[in-house]
């Protein structure tokens, strides 16, 4: 199986906001661990806040998580200002689909932003998103073994 995600980018720094805005996209769902915040960190960098800040500007964010930690979770909402729905079990859709809903969001206006394809593309073309593919945000300081795997999955990838 390949996919093809509508945008495959080395990071979320590199999402022309004004083009997506120009298509018409007037929301944003984010992946969590990897994407915007250290995997199982629970901390954003100042990068990442002040370009959420930019981006809040003109989009709906949210945030779609498979994490199913608990201890995590409660970590995540207290440095969280926007919406998150966690135990997502992407790339099944009915998570993601019901925080759509409960947003009043639309695929066709909504914009899938993850680091793995087989998960976060995946469940975001499932949705009728488009959908943005990004490398890890610690892609510089992952062990070998991660980027190994990464670069497995990533064979999944149509470019």
């Amino acid at each position: 199986m390949f996919l093809k995600p509508d945008y495959n980018l080395k990071s979320i720094y590199d999402i022309n906001l004004e083009e997506l805005k120009s298509k018409g996209i007037t929301a944003m769902l984010f992946d969590l661990d990897s994407t915007l915040m250290a995997s199982k960190s629970a901390k954003y960098d100042t990068k990442t806040l002040q370009w959420l800040e930019k981006v809040q500007k003109n989009f709906f964010i949210g945030v779609v998580s498979n994490n199913h930690n608990p201890e995590y979770m409660e970590k995540v909402k207290l440095v969280t200002e926007f919406p998150i729905v966690f135990q997502a079990a992407k790339p099944d859709t009915k998570v993601a689909k019901t925080f759509m809903s409960e947003h009043a969001l639309k695929g066709e206006t909504t914009a899938f932003v993850g680091d793995r394809p087989l998960t976060d593309t995946l469940c975001g073309k499932r949705l009728g998103c488009t959908t943005i593919l990004v490398d890890s945000i610690t892609a510089d300081t992952e062990k070998p073994i991660v980027r190994f795997a990464r670069k497995i999955e990533r064979l999944t990838v149509k470019k």
